[in-house]
């Protein structure tokens, strides 16, 4: 039972995760607009996320445009885009092999595969969670420098969107899932060892009677 609540767990942990990494793919909430310096004109904000930019006016009123051509963005945005891609692709392959190799399923009746196939499930969340941490810190840290640059104008300077937090976030819990399963998953030890039978009479004293 202990494996079984352990693999609940890390199921949770591992669709925690996930959401939050279809969060940071789909929401255009990595870069915001810093109003610092003379940049004190909060009629309209800018939202930059992975594939579309958005103008967001006081009134609430937001306006969104796609973005004309991927080869035209910058290195941290493209791979931030490949990444979290391969970040989801791994979350749901870890944890559709979660479901199958799980002590709480019925799908695979071998009971020494299922150690294996969850330990392989832990792989795969400890490489989403690792993808997407990479993905937000490199964007992070080229919004940052950026920031700090003083050669940069300060009306294109952009701060840490919410994305970004979230993202790490998602990735925190996807490598706790995925370390669980890890530690959890070991193979059962087999008890077959060869039984050894001992025999009461001291040696050379056997002698067969008729």
């Amino acid at each position: 039972m202990g494996n079984v609540g352990v693999q609940i767990v890390c199921v949770a942990l591992g669709v925690l995760g996930l959401v939050g990494v279809i969060v940071c793919c789909a929401v255009p909430r990595w870069k915001v607009s810093s109003f610092t310096g003379s940049n004190i004109v909060t009629a309209q904000s800018r939202q930059e996320g992975l594939w579309t930019n958005c103008v967001v006016q006081s009134t609430g009123q937001q306006q969104c445009k796609n973005y004309d051509s991927l080869l035209v963005l910058p290195s941290d945005l493209q791979a931030a885009r490949a990444l979290t891609i391969i970040s989801c692709m791994f979350a749901c392959l870890g944890l559709l092999v979660l479901f199958c190799g799980a002590d709480f399923t019925t799908c695979v009746q071998n009971e020494d595969a299922k150690p294996k196939i969850s330990l392989v499930s832990g792989v795969g969340l400890l490489l989403a969670g690792l993808l997407v941490i990479i993905a937000v810190s490199w964007s992070a840290h080229i919004t940052v420098r950026d920031f700090n640059n003083p050669l940069v104008d300060p009306s294109r300077k952009m701060e840490l969107g919410a994305c970004i937090f979230v993202g790490w976030g998602a990735g925190v819990l996807l490598l706790l899932g995925g370390g669980l399963l890890c530690c959890f998953s070991r193979p059962k030890s087999g008890g077959g060892g060869t039984a050894k039978y001992y025999s009461n009479n001291p040696p050379g004293t056997n002698k067969n009677y008729v």
